[in-house]
């Protein structure tokens, strides 16, 4: 590595992680979900500091408050899409075909551009709040022309069964890239989509002999006995779709370039499939664990809480005089408890060495030109991630 490259390391801790996941999360459940905006603010902080390219580290400058008002005003328009338009669109389809599918069918296509421009909207702003030594990121406006093409990528995977996927995933990286700036700095993606193909072919076979093979036993085809081979087919191709998308990530990562500055991404699809294989493992085996602790507690602790093997919270209050409301709010903590220590530990098991990973394989090459790179201009984008929220997307951390 020459004196112009940048390596780039990762310091996040998971007991740190762990903590402030934990505790977000049960301020998020305590306030009826209004403090999930500063949870996953204070969470994406974690994670931005921790990747240090060069020794600085990123820095996320995003609010809370900025995310609460955009998620308002997208749940003001999602609501009127949803109680105005679906209604117009129920009323014409009774009136035309004296059925409702029409509506159904209208209404569930016209959500999905909604998804792709809600999608482009997040990444914006995540970029428009991420700063790294000093430089703002930033991403230009091309919210719909995203959402059109994504729209026309998909109907073409879809229609080819996945074989055109490498092209969808090429083509719509390459929009975002070529849209995505480092102050003044533009981005550009280089390479050819067909360079994805070679880690795709794996997928498409695991993919279509399990079909071929769930296919043949409906029919009668085959024997239900040949459903075995599922055992050894859906991992692989779960294997096989991890390794195209590590992989992918490579070699689009190695031809984005910015003015004389270029990255190289080495992430081993090894290490990745080991970090999911072990990290979903030890989550299920703690909850395996979990689930066992309050079987346990209501068999012994609580055995008039069960009849005919379902929880009863009528015989619990008869049992030992507590009130049905304190039953049921005990059942209601424990439902959301379950999923606060999913995203717990999926954030420390899973998310936590993963970015680790990719972040500490990744360099940046001719880092001298960065002494180009002037300031760009703020970007104010008050919506933040509203619709991103509202939709339930994930679009990032």
């Amino acid at each position: 590595m020459s004196i112009s490259d940048l390596q780039t390391e990762f310091v996040g801790r998971r007991g740190h992680l762990f903590w402030l996941s934990l505790k977000t999360s049960v301020l998020t459940l305590l306030t009826l979900g209004f403090y999930r905006f500063w949870m996953k603010t204070r969470i994406r902080r974690f994670y931005w500091s921790a990747i240090r390219p060069g020794g600085h580290p990123l820095e996320y400058v995003g609010e809370p408050i900025e995310k609460l008002l955009g998620f308002l005003i997208a749940v003001v328009i999602l609501a009127f899409y949803v109680g105005v338009v679906n209604l117009l669109l129920m009323f014409a389809s009774f009136s035309l075909f004296q059925q409702n599918t029409f509506a159904y069918v209208i209404s569930f296509l016209g959500v999905l551009p909604i998804l792709f421009y809600a999608r482009y909207r997040a990444r914006r702003y995540i970029l428009a709040r991420t700063r790294w030594r000093g430089m703002r990121f930033g991403l230009n406006k091309g919210a719909w022309g995203y959402a059109w093409r994504a729209m026309l990528h998909w109907m073409l995977t879809i229609g080819t069964f996945g074989i055109m996927y490498p092209r969808q995933a090429f083509f719509l990286e390459k929009y975002l890239t070529d849209r995505t700036t480092y102050g003044s700095a533009q981005l550009h993606q280089g390479g050819r989509w067909q360079m994805l193909y070679p880690y795709m072919w794996w997928v498409i076979i695991t993919t279509t002999v399990s079909g071929l093979i769930i296919w043949g036993v409906a029919t009668d085809t085959l024997v239900p006995q040949d459903l075995w081979l599922l055992v050894v087919l859906i991992p692989a191709a779960l294997a096989s779709f991890i390794r195209f998308k590590v992989q992918a990530f490579r070699l689009m990562a190695n031809q984005k370039t910015a003015g004389g500055i270029s990255l190289h991404s080495n992430p081993k699809t090894g290490k990745i499939i080991r970090y999911y294989l072990l990290g979903y493992t030890l989550i299920g085996v703690f909850f395996l664990a979990y689930f066992f602790a309050l079987g346990f507690t209501a068999v012994f602790a609580f055995p008039d809480c069960l009849q005919d093997g379902q929880f009863s919270p009528s015989t619990c209050s008869n049992a030992y005089d507590l009130p049905t409301w304190v039953m049921t709010a005990i059942s209601v903590v424990i439902y959301f408890l379950t999923f606060i220590l999913w995203s717990v530990l999926k954030h420390v098991l899973v998310t936590l060495p993963v970015m680790r990973h990719y972040a500490e394989t990744l360099e940046i090459h001719g880092a001298l030109n960065l002494r180009h790179v002037t300031q760009s201009t703020h970007d104010e984008f008050t919506e933040a991630e509203g619709f991103s929220d509202a939709l339930d997307l994930g679009a990032a951390i």
